[in-house]
């Protein structure tokens, strides 16, 4: 079964079950300080997991492109990728666990014909201290559908508990969670390894078992301790914990796409299923090489994986950089460019493998096709300046080498080899030997673990506006943003769009499409035009109406794949009709400009060819 044909049967099975089906959002996640991908099916519907209402109504379903960059390094094995799909479907405050179980594994046995004594499922154990019991209410229904006892595991918070921060100790205030049952699929033909441990169980590293679904059963939110740090009890308040149950239960599951089509043709390895089929044979092609061959089949897995990611990023606002989401896409198609050389690939070759991603997924998302030679032109100059750089990385090396009177590269020559030029670790351990160096490996991660540090503090600092932007001061940074874009088009003319935005509780960034260096008077009257709108006291409104109408109604919106029938606008001013600023959005806001203060711009400047940024601050 093909990864398109998995993806169609899941979302009709779950649009007769009174779904609406939804496109799936962006990669690069809008108005959200939290992360910088999109990294699982909850993400974009977060608001709506608290409370706000959702356009399409209580029942959802997508495939939700993800990324989730820490898993780069993981990258060659015959599961890990870092890009993604996410087959979802959620309850907002509907059906509970009896409905959600049933008909996943409806999907997984009848639908797709995945055989029930494959199957085995976890729930959560509980955890008295966080006053939260033990999920026997799952653990009884899977058995009733046919899940043999022995193949229902319970397990601690570490393995069964779900938030985007993972177990209930690392989430921040605000965040919601709650306990999940996973499902895992017992590969044919796998005998379990004892170098995992002496007993095997759906939770093993060893591959005999893969998690292929896990449903949320997300009804709880963190709260802050009191000040003196205990948690005395509040209403809504569990017990005497820092949870409080959300003003609604919901559902939330989460599966992967390719995951489950390997599971489907009883493969254990995920490079085997169609989408990456073609570019493995490419690979092949290419280099002369047989992926079935030990040496190699680890390259033909992350070139396929990491140019996949890639496509996928840059497709979605996401170029090679040296900095934010661009990083991420630099290293992937720097890793790349690694592999391919290690399969013995001449150079400038990269971009020639775009057309096979592509090709198939094209049906799926047609954007790919529009933005193909865009595309494929950006992993070409990528790969070219790489290359350059490695040439000098490489003699940086040699240097390092001859100039090592203990025959060792220290961690901090290794970092700045990684850090400056680009070169992978693993390129630094495989040369070292040539020139018969050791390579101070445990200096190294304690460099890279400092560099992580520091973009923890600036995660951390995020953080402080709370979950997916609803502090108040965020709130009203992502309401100047409208302003924002509402008075550069009234300076520069319709030929602004809005090309992406980030928002924190400090300041807003600006991404628009306009070809040249805004004047200090352009830059002045956009500024004057928003502190008068602020200064009018407009209110910010709400309205959901069907896609086709709004668009009728001259709302802004510039991400067409991610809309669905049903949108949500808001608006400032009086009435739609006689509205400022009117644009598609999930929100939130202010409910009045008059709250903002008053509106700087800091800074302007190029992003890329055509795209311009613009930084902007709130001053009381």
């Amino acid at each position: 079964m093909t990864v398109s044909e998995v993806r169609k049967k899941y979302l009709e099975f779950f649009k007769s079950k009174g779904h609406t089906i939804v496109p799936s959002s962006l990669l690069v996640p809008e108005n959200d300080p939290t992360t910088l991908f999109t990294g699982s099916g909850m993400q974009p519907m977060v608001p709506y997991l608290l409370g706000e209402k959702h356009p399409s109504g209580r029942r959802i379903a997508d495939s939700q492109k993800c990324f989730r960059s820490q898993d780069i390094e993981e990258v060659g094995d015959n599961r890990h990728t870092t890009f993604f799909e996410m087959l979802g479907n959620w309850s907002l405050g509907d059906y509970w666990k009896e409905e959600q179980l049933s008909w996943v594994f409806a999907f997984l046995t009848s639908e797709i014909g995945i055989p029930k004594e494959k199957l085995s499922v976890t729930c959560f154990e509980g955890d008295e201290k966080l006053g939260i019991p033990r999920d026997t209410e799952s653990a009884e229904i899977w058995e009733r559908l046919g899940i043999p006892k022995d193949h229902i595991h319970f397990y601690s918070a570490k393995k069964n508990w779900w938030s985007r921060a993972g177990v209930p100790e690392n989430m921040p205030v605000g965040e919601p969670g709650g306990a999940d049952s996973e499902i895992f699929y017992e590969f044919s033909g796998i005998a379990h390894n004892s170098a995992f441990g002496e007993r095997c169980h759906p939770n093993c590293d060893c591959g005999r078992f893969m998690e292929i679904g896990n449903s949320v059963f997300m009804e709880y939110r963190k709260i802050p301790p009191a000040e003196d740090g205990s948690a005395p009890f509040t209403k809504g308040r569990i017990g005497h914990s820092e949870f409080e149950k959300l003003p609604q239960r919901n559902v939330d599951f989460g599966g992967g796409l390719e995951r489950i089509t390997a599971a489907r043709n009883d493969s254990s390895d995920v490079f085997t299923i169609d989408v990456f089929a073609p570019l493995i044979q490419k690979l092949a092609q290419l280099s002369e090489k047989n992926y079935t061959d030990p040496a190699y089949t680890g390259s033909f897995r992350t070139v396929a994986e990491h140019l996949r990611a890639s496509v996928f990023l840059i497709a979605d606002g996401a170029s090679p950089s040296n900095t934010d989401q661009g990083y991420f896409t630099r290293r992937l198609l720097r890793r790349a460019v690694r592999h391919l050389d290690l399969l013995g690939i001449g150079a400038d070759t990269l971009s020639s493998l775009v057309k096979p991603v592509v090709s198939a997924y094209a049906d799926a998302y047609p954007s790919l096709l529009q933005k193909s030679e865009a595309i494929t032109s950006e992993i070409g100059n990528e790969e070219h300046k790489f290359r350059k750089t490695l040439d000098m990385g490489l003699k940086e090396f040699s240097r390092m080498a001859e100039k090592s009177l203990d025959k060792t590269l220290s961690g901090a020559n290794a970092f700045m080899l990684f850090s400056s030029y680009g070169l992978p670790i693993d390129m630094i351990k495989d040369l070292a030997p040539e020139k018969g160096l050791t390579v101070d490996i445990a200096g190294f991660e304690k460099e890279l673990e400092n560099h992580h540090v520091i973009s923890r503090a600036g995660i951390e600092k995020k953080f402080k506006g709370g979950l997916a932007d609803t502090s108040e001061e965020s709130l009203k940074y992502h309401t100047a943003t409208h302003l924002l874009h509402q008075a550069l088009r009234d300076v520069l003319g319709d030929e602004v769009g809005q090309k992406g935005s980030n928002i924190t509780p400090e300041r807003l960034r600006f991404d628009f499409s306009f070809g040249r260096k805004m004047t200090d008077d352009e830059k002045k009257k956009v500024e004057d035009i928003v502190n008068a709108k602020i200064q009018a006291k407009l209110p910010m409104q709400r309205v959901v109406m069907p896609r086709a109408e709004a668009e009728k109604s001259g709302a802004l919106h510039f991400f067409g794949e991610k809309y669905s029938d049903e949108v949500s606008i808001y608006f400032i001013g009086d009435t739609l009709e006689t509205a400022y600023s009117r644009e598609f959005c999930g929100g939130p806001h202010v409910t009045n400009t008059g709250v903002l203060g008053t509106f700087k711009i800091q800074k302007e400047e190029a992003v890329s060819a055509g795209v311009r940024r613009i930084k902007a601050v709130l001053e009381k």
